[in-house]
């Protein structure tokens, strides 16, 4: 599985990372022409190489030719990209990154979505920086995206309103839930482009995660700061096969007044909120009332989704969150051979060597398909497990 981390040391931008996906491998031509498909003319993109503090990095630059006064609404620009013959996975993100910057900036202007226009997002070299990120992701076939924490900078910026603060308010809206830090810098570090490319895409924020790394790519901002080189680094690796700790957030409630009807459907709920996992517990509460502890493990990008869930859903009136470490085995997706067909599993790998964990859907199918009790495929993927798969070493 291919897994993008964004280490966004000196912040992110539209620019910096569409020239970091170039130096990481993706063909400029090959930019040039997927963008073809929006029929969008009047540009011109390059991506000539750079130093910043002597690490060598891309820079992504649209040169418009002529000048750009045209307004696009949010509804414009989703016109453009729907219409176009992009990948459809291209085309939902580079929507979703879109959708994201113009609810934010409707919010701070206090105005309708379809009644905002926006010079800079309409402009030609924001939809060229959006899509032209969208097709680099699609070309890398980037599975997950994770994210460092976030540089915001200080001063003020000038914008088409007038001086703005810095982070601008849009930006500050579209980092909400992500973890953000002072580094005392007098810029705009981290643009609104930059910010809903991090804010649609990444589901974890924070140390870089377990990964076998296979590439790194530097993308150049276009100014120079005298403080920290002004690029952004993105990091390629694989996540099958890397084991490790990372930190998630437990969310947990006691609940004694709750039919199970109803927790059945907010076990449901909280899995497709994002939940990595959820438990029930049985528990004797307050009036010796028997009642249920209910746990659920997640990001802590998913922390105020699934929060929102266990009061939409259950009868809690609090809810009790804390971080915690947990160490993972090396994880990938295989097959083993038995008789009764191949049968999809998991691999983990320990200090033991390979062990297969059935896929329980593929094995119920398989079951019902044969006629055969559910546990002989299980005993059957153990022992084809035993005999095709590496012991320790």
């Amino acid at each position: 599985m291919n897994i993008l981390y964004f280490d966004c040391f000196a912040g992110i931008s539209g620019d910096m990372t569409l020239g970091a996906l170039i130096d990481l491998g993706v063909p400029l031509k090959y930019l040039v022409e997927e963008l073809g498909c929006l029929k969008v003319a009047g540009y011109g993109l390059r991506a000539p190489r750079v130093q910043r503090s002597g690490i060598t990095a891309r820079q992504a630059q649209v040169k418009v030719r002529g000048h750009e006064h045209h307004h696009r609404t949010f509804k414009d620009i989703e016109k453009i990209i729907a219409a176009s013959r992009l990948n459809p996975r291209v085309k939902e993100r580079s929507i979703t990154v879109f959708r994201l910057i113009a609810e934010a900036e409707a919010r701070v202007h206090n105005e309708k979505i379809d009644a905002v226009h926006f010079h800079e997002v309409g402009a030609i070299d924001s939809i060229v920086d959006i899509a032209g990120c969208m097709i680099g992701f699609e070309y890398l076939a980037i599975e997950r995206f994770a994210a460092s924490a976030v540089p915001i900078g200080g001063g003020f910026v000038q914008c088409r309103h007038g001086m703005l603060p810095v982070p601008a308010p849009a930006t500050v809206l579209l980092l909400k839930g992500v973890p953000v830090y002072d580094p005392g810098i007098q810029a705009e570090l981290v643009t609104p482009t930059g910010a809903a490319i991090l804010a649609g895409l990444c589901e974890s924020f924070g140390p870089l995660p377990p990964m076998t790394v296979r590439k790194t790519g530097y993308g150049a901002g276009s100014r120079e700061l005298s403080e920290i080189p002004n690029m952004l680094r993105l990091i390629l690796g694989d996540a099958r096969g890397a084991g490790g700790t990372d930190t998630v957030v437990v969310l947990e409630a006691t609940i004694d007044d709750m039919s199970p009807e109803l927790a059945g459907y907010a076990m449901e709920r909280l899995f497709a909120a994002g939940a990595l996992d959820v438990a029930f517990t049985p528990a004797y509460m307050k009036k010796n009332r028997p009642g249920m502890l209910i746990t659920v493990i997640c990001t802590e990008l998913e922390q105020a989704p699934l929060t929102a869930v266990f009061f939409a859903e259950t009868t809690t009136a609090g809810v009790r969150a804390y971080r915690a470490e947990r160490s993972v085995l090396a994880r990938r997706e295989s097959h083993v051979a038995t008789r009764f067909g191949r049968v999809k599993v998991k691999l983990l790998e320990s200090a033991e060597g390979m062990r297969p964990v059935p896929e329980y859907e593929d094995c119920r199918r398989i079951a019902q398909q044969k006629g055969v009790p559910l546990r002989l495929i299980y005993e059957a993927v153990a022992a084809a497990g035993l005999k095709q798969l590496p012991a320790k070493s």
